[in-house]
């Protein structure tokens, strides 16, 4: 199956979560295969420490730096996205198939235009800021939405020292002040300590792809 292509039973809700001009909202992207405790914890986090009022995870057709994984169809992952969210803060959206695209830039992008009255912050753990500089448009990512990094032992050291963490040292917020950027102009980052998990989707997937039982 072509992730690209949006199952019929995924409707027009999964497209752009309820919100409203002011909202401070932290998008959570990632492939969700499958979706884990991690993720929940990682949102109740964010939630709390950057002073948000929603997290919206948008489940992705496929990650372009891992174009060989074994991907379950979409329309599995958001159902077991939505069951492993669990709060109503927390949206589930496949929004980058409602748009054909698998690149954070363009999601962003879309966002901006569509939603300009919000304050979005996108949401990755030390792993992805480690590998941010491989991204599709890094630079420009960083330049149209604040971001929060949330440490993920044991990449810190890796991730603090990656290529895009020196080139965007400049824009580092104290984590201390995280709970102002959601309102500050990008580019602005934080890298957030305190969250302990070394739980991933990877070792909740059994070598054939399917995913392990809970």
């Amino acid at each position: 199956m072509n992730d690209l292509t949006l199952p019929a039973e995924i409707h027009q809700p999964h497209d752009i979560p309820f919100h409203t001009d002011g909202m401070r909202i932290g998008l959570l992207g990632g492939s969700f295969n499958p979706p884990h405790d991690a993720h929940r914890a990682i949102s109740l986090f964010a939630l709390k420490r950057l002073k948000l009022d929603r997290i919206w995870w948008l489940v992705s057709p496929g990650n372009p730096l891992k174009r060989g994984q074994a991907l379950h169809t979409l329309d599995d992952r958001v159902a077991a996205a939505e069951k492993m969210a669990n709060d109503p803060r927390i949206d589930v959206s496949c929004l980058e198939a409602v748009i054909g695209t698998r690149y954070t830039m363009d999601t962003i992008s879309y966002l901006r235009r569509r939603c300009s009255g919000v304050r979005f912050v996108w949401i990755m753990g030390a792993d992805n800021l480690a590998q941010f500089n491989r991204w599709e448009s890094w630079r420009r990512i960083a330049d149209l939405v604040p971001i929060a990094v949330i440490d993920r032992p044991p990449d810190s050291f890796r991730a603090l020292s990656s290529v895009a963490a020196q080139t965007l040292a400049h824009y580092r917020v104290d984590e201390r002040d995280a709970g102002t950027l959601a309102a500050r102009r990008a580019p602005a980052w934080t890298f957030l300590t305190g969250l302990k998990s070394d739980l991933s989707s990877t070792r909740l997937r059994n070598p054939d792809g399917s995913w392990k039982s809970p």
